[in-house]
Formats: structure tokens, C-alpha cells, sequence
């Protein structure tokens, strides 16, 4: 076999060396890329909390007012005594005894004035009598004129006499008919159909002229006295629906009857009047919030928990780049359910924007976040019903 030549060995020696160093190169440049991609890992800031998204929805939401104010009765009557110094007798109704016209409420005793009208109708009877005697003289007397057995003053006595005695016997009759109502006002009547809404009246008291004994709702209607600003007023028609949360949280339904002609100078305010529902679950003296009912318009909406507060100030967190969250200052309009409008800062939301939904109140602006749904679509996962009740209220 035949040896190589010393140029031969000194190729293959070359060669041997290049691949060395192409090797060890290329092994050095692997080492140093692994060094970066750790370093840049290892300098990517660190997720603060894990949170999930949604985005802003546009729905056609409806237009309201909302106002507050006091429930009362629509019309009030006293109830009151139209005698002075009689006993009451008897009591026939309490508080909350529903009542119908004419319907006798209490009595007073009556005897005294029961006498009284047999004493009035004896004077009647008297003057009645007295009357027809005087007319039978003054037909004798006019019978008489002409044949001068009479003469003309006798004559017009007689006549004089028989319009006293009519007069007497009408005033006997006015006595009558005047003891006559006493007699029936013994008799405490209701003046309308409605309820008791106050009793003072007791038996075994001497109550005076004038005196009240009860207070009664007329036809049981009540209506809210709603309190409006001046500048929203002209909103507000006759016989436009109302939703009204009263205290005890039932909703009850409502109708305009009547805007009040002046606004209050001190507060600037104006009452409305909102007939409700008879008979129904408000009662008088309660306190309501209402919301009157203008119409509908397109609202860009969010889920409540995705508006943060602070320092009285609302607040969205939008996901930016690099998981880092953005905070956005919005204004706040209607609630219907659970999701919110957004009025002010509307333009900087667009429902193609994620949103923080849930974590948001723990975040800062700033702050990376782990984001546990980022597949998802909030906005098609959550619909919401475009014709929802109105009154979520603030």
C-alpha cells in the first residue's frame, strides 16, 4: 500500500482544523442565542393577577327619567263633627275599613235634639192653626168691606194678621227642617267612597263643633308626588308610564295625571303627579324612586363588574399590549340588569376593544395580567335582552 504524501497530510490537517472551529463556532453561537431568549424571559415582568375579558355591546336600551319622592293620598277628606257638645255613642269603623258613600261611620246620642224636633213640630201645628184662623177672618172681613159693616183700617188688620200668621208658620217650618238636620247629623255619614285612614273619634267623648274624627282617602286613590328638576321637565307629558320602586321593593306601575304649573324657587324642582293603581301595593307616606318612560335609544354597554370606582371617579381597564392593562376614565348613564351604559368616553370604547371584566377592582394601570379566557367572546357568551325591564335604578 502505498503512503500518502506529506501533502496529502497537510490537506487533511487543514480540513480537520476548519471543522473544528466551525464546530465550536457554531456550538458558541447556539449557547449565546439560549443565553438571550433566557434573558428576555427572564426580563418579561410577571402577570399580577389572572382575569377574564369582555367587550362593550351595543343594544337598544329605553329612555328614562329618574326622580324621587313621597306617596300620598290623591284627595284627603276630614271627617268631622257638625254638632258641639253631644256624647258619641258609637264608633262603626276603624283604620283601614274600606268605606262606601253615605255609609254611617259613628253616632251621637240624640234625645235632646230628638225632643227638640217633637218640640218644633208641636209649633208648627200651632202656627199652622193659628194661620188658619187668621185666614178665615180675613175672608170674613173681605166679604164684608163692601156692605160697611167693616171698616177699611178692620179690614186690613184681618188681612195685616193672616200674612203674620203665614209668616209664622214658614219660620216654624225652617225651625223643623233646622232640627231636623240636627237630628241626621247625630249620624256621622262618609262623604265619598275610599278608606280610613285616621280615627279620632271615641266613644263616651263630648266632642266639640267642628271637631275631627276621621280621615278618609277618597276612592282609595293614591298618587306619587315625584320631585323633577326644571331642566328635565319638558320631558314629561301627561299620561306618559311610570315604573316605581317603593320601599318595601315592589315594582308598581304608574301614569302621569298631572304636571305642576310653578317649580319651587328654593329648590328649583317641580312635582309631578303619578296616579297609581287602585287598590295596590304603595301606601301612603311611603317613599318611592320612579323612573318615567321617554322612549328607546341604542346604548354602548358594559358588565357592571368591568366599571371600577375610585375617588369617585368610574373606570375601565382595557388589555393592551404585552398582557398590560390600560385604565380609561368613563361617565355612566342607565342600568338595566346587570350591564351599564357608557356616556361619556364612548368614543374611547369601541365593542371591538377587550375589556377587564372580572378583577378589574384589584388593578393599576400598568399592571400585566394573565388572561383567563382569551379565546373566548364575552359578547356573544353574555346577550342581553334588548327589551329588559328599565329599572335597575341608580
Amino acid at each position: 500500500m502505498k503512503k500518502p504524501s506529506f501533502k496529502q497530510a497537510a490537506i487533511v490537517a487543514a480540513v480537520v482544523v476548519i471543522a473544528s472551529g466551525a464546530f465550536w463556532a457554531t456550538t458558541s453561537n447556539h449557547a449565546k442565542s439560549g443565553d438571550k431568549a433566557g434573558n428576555k424571559e427572564a426580563a418579561k415582568p410577571k402577570a399580577s393577577l389572572t382575569v377574564t375579558t369582555t367587550k362593550a355591546q351595543t343594544v337598544d336600551w329605553p329612555l328614562s327619567l329618574t326622580a324621587n319622592g313621597s306617596i300620598a293620598a290623591w284627595q284627603e277628606a276630614v271627617v268631622g263633627s257638625e254638632l258641639g257638645g253631644l256624647l258619641l255613642s258609637e264608633v262603626r269603623v276603624n283604620v283601614g275599613d274600606v268605606v262606601k258613600r253615605g255609609q254611617v261611620l259613628a253616632r251621637f246620642t240624640n234625645e235632646s235634639v230628638a225632643a227638640q224636633v217633637a218640640q218644633q213640630k208641636a209649633a208648627v201645628e200651632e202656627a199652622r192653626a193659628a194661620l188658619s184662623e187668621a185666614d178665615a177672618n180675613a175672608e170674613r172681613a173681605r166679604t164684608l168691606v163692601n156692605s160697611g159693616a167693616l171698616s177699611g183700617q178692620q179690614t186690613t188688620q184681618y188681612e195685616v194678621a193672616e200674612r203674620s200668621a203665614k209668616a209664622r208658620l214658614l219660620s216654624a217650618q225652617a225651625s223643623l227642617e233646622m232640627q231636623q238636620i240636627r237630628l241626621r247629623q247625630t249620624e256621622v255619614i262618609a262623604p265619598d267612597d275610599g278608606v280610613i285612614s285616621s280615627r279620632s273619634a271615641t266613644v263616651g267623648a263630648v266632642a266639640s263643633q267642628g271637631q275631627e274624627l276621621f280621615k278618609l282617602i277618597r276612592q282609595s286613590r293614591l298618587e306619587w308626588r315625584a320631585e323633577v328638576n326644571a331642566t328635565d321637565l319638558l320631558q314629561i307629558k301627561v299620561g306618559q308610564a311610570v315604573k316605581l320602586r317603593v320601599t318595601n321593593g315592589v315594582l308598581v306601575d304608574g301614569k302621569v295625571r298631572m304636571i305642576a304649573p310653578t317649580v319651587d324657587p328654593a329648590t328649583r324642582n317641580a312635582l309631578v303627579y303619578v296616579d297609581l293603581p287602585v287598590p295596590g301595593s304603595a301606601h301612603a307616606g311611603m317613599f318611592g324612586t320612579g323612573q318615567f318612560l321617554l322612549g328607546r335609544a341604542e346604548a354602548l354597554t358594559l358588565p357592571q363588574s368591568a366599571v371600577v370606582m375610585r375617588d369617585g371617579f368610574s373606570y375601565v381597564y382595557q388589555l393592551g399590549k404585552d398582557d398590560k392593562v390600560i385604565q380609561t376614565k368613563v361617565n355612566l348613564g342607565r342600568r338595566v340588569g346587570e350591564r351599564i351604559e357608557v356616556v361619556d368616553g364612548a368614543s374611547s370604547i369601541t365593542p371591538a376593544m377587550v375589556l377587564i371584566e372580572k378583577g378589574a377592582g384589584f388593578l393599576a394601570d400598568g399592571d400585566t395580567v394573565r388572561v383567563a379566557n382569551p379565546a373566548a367572546n364575552p359578547a356573544e357568551n353574555k346577550p342581553v335582552a334588548a327589551n329588559a325591564a328599565p329599572l335597575a335604578l341608580k
